[in-house]
């Protein structure tokens, strides 16, 4: 079941309608621990165009969202030289989810319960189209990437690995 019918109502679509952002919902089989490997699959997508949203925290504990292909990993040095501060790590699950107020797994960066600052991979920007987590295990959005930038003025890094 790819295009939903009847989508779930979560914190993250409620920010989307109240930011007038046009979207396609899609719900999938979620799988523990699969990743945007399954959803991409699932979904019948290249797993590029499908953006994660990572947790981090800084050597302080602030919490901060890293948007990053679904086909690469975060390079934790680059990130924390380009924000900058002295290190970044990602949170403990549970510690996301306080942050967030998301399942990890559901994490949008859309509708967080606390205010963060986001950093999103710059090529992400260059799709026309990105698959985004809509606040559900399972459920992905489908959006203009520059949705994010006029939604969460998030700023741009260069710290991708290639998975």
């Amino acid at each position: 079941m790819s295009k939903a019918a009847h989508a779930p109502e979560t914190q993250a679509t409620q920010f989307l309608k109240a930011n007038k952002v046009a979207y396609a919902p899609h719900l999938y089989a979620y799988e523990e621990h699969g990743g945007t490997r399954v959803s991409a699959r699932e979904l019948g997508v290249d797993e590029h165009a499908v953006v994660k949203t990572l947790i981090f925290e800084d050597e302080n504990g602030k919490p901060l969202i890293v948007l990053m292909h679904g086909d690469c990993k975060v390079s934790t040095k680059e990130l924390a030289r380009q924000i900058p501060c002295k290190k970044v790590e990602p949170c403990k699950p549970e510690v996301a989810n306080r942050h967030t107020g998301f399942l990890v797994g559901g994490t949008s960066p859309f509708g967080t319960k606390k205010a963060m600052p986001v950093f999103i991979e710059k090529s992400i920007l260059d799709l026309p189209l990105i698959y985004i987590n809509g606040g559900r295990r399972g459920f992905l959005v489908a959006l203009d990437p520059r949705e994010i930038l006029r939604t969460l003025h998030p700023k741009c890094v260069e710290a991708a690995l290639v998975d």
